[in-house]
């Protein structure tokens, strides 16, 4: 199974309870964080024995001995990360989203597969918890293919929990996609109301089976509460703001840890989630 959690903005606590679902789940978890742009999940997790692996992208390299300048190539991408200008080719790699679509329709094979450096793919343990996550190479702009790469370590007969980036761009529709179900983290404030808005929209457009998780759900007004009732949207759980959270955020705390009594409403989140999708 793969649980998603996502929110529609930054900041609302989407980290925090992704990390302690993981650890309030009994059996085979996979932790799985896709905000490859700021991991920091391994702050609560605290994984051991980490290994790391370079994580690259195909894109195409020419040979102008074999080039016959039929502009196929030039044609067919998309994204502009080839194009041929007078008597050469030219290739932006920048651009290139990885298809090898040009290496496949060159006529004369002039098109060869290099390789581009995306980030690191990282992978440890935290108890009984196996943590993976992505780090995106700085400078790097094209994060999807690096969450993809994330996401291919999913295991089947074990909980996959994804983390994923903030907002509700290409990175996380790349996170979010092929997920069983998804828990939106909002917080009760006009900002956060809005962005849920957003978040919920995307759902609906992916066809995700989603419910909503209200971070320190006592500030704030109602607003988000009416919304989700009007929408019919669950709210599966809500998290008191408690100064003894924040202690243990601050502090790369769980917070599970900090107040034993919250493993139980995580634990009740996680089977409610379970009927949900049957």
């Amino acid at each position: 199974m793969v649980i998603a959690v996502a929110s529609g903005k930054g900041g609302t606590g989407k980290t925090t309870i992704a990390t302690n679902l993981a650890a309030s789940v009994q059996g085979r978890v996979r932790y799985l964080d896709c905000d490859v742009e700021e991991p920091n999940a391994h702050i609560f997790l605290k994984p051991e024995h980490m290994e790391s692996e370079t994580v690259t992208l195909p894109i195409p390299e020419v040979d102008m001995d074999k080039c016959n300048l039929c502009g196929i190539c030039d044609q067919i991408c998309q994204f502009s990360a080839i194009a041929l200008m007078g008597d050469t080719v030219m290739t932006f790699p920048e651009l290139c989203h990885g298809c090898r679509g040009c290496m496949m329709a060159c006529p004369t094979e002039a098109i060869s597969e290099a390789k581009r450096e995306l980030g690191r793919l990282e992978k440890g343990n935290s108890g009984h918890i196996e943590f993976y996550h992505g780090l995106l190479r700085v400078g790097e702009a094209m994060s999807p293919p690096l969450i993809e790469a994330v996401k291919e370590q999913v295991a089947p007969g074990s909980l996959n929990i994804v983390d994923a980036p903030p907002g509700t761009s290409c990175p996380v529709i790349a996170a979010i996609k092929d997920a069983d179900f998804l828990l939106l983290v909002t917080e009760p404030t006009p900002f956060g109301l809005n962005d849920l808005k957003l978040a919920v929209e995307t759902a609906r457009l992916m066809e995700i089976p989603f419910g909503i998780v209200i971070n320190r759900a006592d500030v704030g007004d109602g607003r988000t509460t009416a919304y989700a009732e009007e929408e019919n949207i669950p709210v599966l759980l809500e998290i008191p703001d408690v100064r003894k959270i924040a202690e243990a955020y601050s502090n790369g705390t769980l917070m599970v840890e900090a107040l034993p009594e919250m493993k139980e409403k995580f634990q009740t989140l996680y089977q409610d989630v379970c009927q949900r999708i049957g």
